[in-house]
């Protein structure tokens, strides 16, 4: 269970969609731009709807949604990090976006998943998506970012101070600008979000042993 401020994030069918939606979306992007063989960095992926975290390589996204669903599906309580919460808010705003734009592509992004949900794309369910990760009780610290690097460091400081936070609790935010490969634990985090045979198709697309 993935503990975000003093809530916990649902264990629903919603949460299962957020996160297979987005997973696809961004994985759909990552197999066209192999199969041209475009090698130059291109920004895209739900990630990108958290500014401060916008240029990290689209596999790596992949990585950290995974990592957040695993965490997300433990049967014992894991405090999120701002991360975690980044990942929640992108991949709920993602699908929502993708079910706003191209409902004709939700249904082939949930076949063969390890879950059988059938449910009409439409605007209640983009909204329904939206509203579950603004119900939750966090203050949205990953936004601000952005912000403290273009501030003066003492007014930002100052900020900081103001709203209750810590550099400590960016660290996690920084450390994942310098990664690029992805983590041994991919495959056994997909558990529950994809099919084994979708995991075998992923981790070889992606090069994971």
């Amino acid at each position: 269970m993935l503990a975000i401020a003093s809530d916990t994030l649902p264990q629903t069918c919603l949460t299962y969609l957020a996160f297979r939606i987005s997973f696809q979306e961004t994985l759909e992007r990552v197999a066209l731009l192999l199969q041209m063989k475009v090698t130059s960095p291109e920004v895209f992926g739900y990630l990108t709807e958290v500014p401060f975290l916008r240029e990290v390589p689209p596999r790596v996204q992949l990585d950290l949604l995974a990592n957040t669903w695993q965490k997300h599906s433990a049967p014992q309580r894991v405090e999120a990090d701002l991360v975690d919460e980044s990942v929640v808010y992108a991949a709920c705003e993602t699908a929502a976006h993708v079910i706003d734009n191209e409902p004709a592509v939700v249904a082939r992004y949930l076949r063969g998943g390890p879950l059988n949900v059938q449910v009409p794309a439409d605007h209640y369910l983009a909204s329904e998506l939206r509203a579950l990760h603004l119900k939750l009780s966090n203050d949205g610290d990953f936004l601000f970012i952005s912000q403290f690097q273009d501030m003066d460091p003492d007014e930002a400081r100052e900020m900081k101070r103001q709203f209750g936070l810590c550099d400590a609790d960016f660290e996690p935010m920084f450390e994942v600008l310098h990664r690029w490969h992805v983590s041994p634990e991919f495959r056994s985090h997909l558990s529950g979000l994809l099919s084994p045979r979708e995991i075998e198709r992923v981790t070889a697309l992606l090069g994971v042993r």
